[in-house]
């Protein structure tokens, strides 16, 4: 893959922090045990339902102890409208045991930990790591940054594994944390999957996909 020029890099870089401003993540947490869970329920489902559903689901559950011992079909039920409620509950029973068993009921702090757990991929492990402890390992490639990160022309890559270690090559280690974040609100309100809004854009004379749509 052909790099992109570092002055271009860089006016990217400063044209998504100028329209996003703020890059946290937008899953409503305390701590970081809640966002894991809320991540793993976060897959194919949108972070506004996972606030919802969470809401009631750490009144209930707040800890990786009260999800191990948890009633399996309760708590498929409790999180069933996030979609995929069978494996994500297996997943979050199944990691929660391993929590209280391994890491003495914390959430481990490195990626190659996190990754031992059920539900948990190098994306999840990421976005834990930068926004439940502030720190950076890598970024966090869910389908935004796949998606935007393929039409900026960063990567050709459609593997997600793949597409990180591209980007970790392109940018600076400085942004690692907040581009998913930024391109997740990118993604979500812009450059959206069916029918992108170039013309609002700010980078579409910079993006070579622009206008292609």
């Amino acid at each position: 893959m052909a790099v992109p020029p570092r002055a271009s890099v860089k006016k990217m870089l400063s044209l998504l922090k100028k329209m996003h401003p703020s890059s946290t993540t937008q899953l409503i947490h305390s701590n970081p045990f809640q966002l894991l869970i809320s991540t793993i329920l976060s897959a194919q489902c949108t972070d506004a339902r996972v606030n919802l559903v969470t809401k009631d689901l750490f009144k209930k559950y707040n800890s990786p102890r009260d999800f191990a011992k948890a009633d399996i079909h309760a708590l498929e039920r409790a999180i069933h409208s996030t979609g995929f409620y069978h494996a994500k509950a297996r997943n979050i029973k199944s990691a929660c045991k391993l929590l209280v068993q391994k890491f003495n009921g914390k959430v481990p702090k490195t990626i190659e930990e996190l990754i031992e757990l059920p539900g948990v991929a190098r994306k999840t492990a990421n976005i834990v790591l930068t926004n439940g402890f502030g720190l950076v390992e890598g970024i966090a490639v869910d389908t935004h940054v796949m998606r935007l990160s393929q039409r900026l022309g960063l990567t050709k890559q459609k593997d997600p594994n793949k597409i990180e270690k591209d980007l970790m090559k392109i940018l600076p280690r400085s942004e690692w944390g907040e581009f998913n974040g930024r391109l997740v609100l990118h993604g979500r309100y812009i450059c959206t999957a069916r029918k992108p809004k170039c013309n609002e854009c700010k980078l579409n004379r910079i993006c070579p996909s622009a206008f292609k749509f």
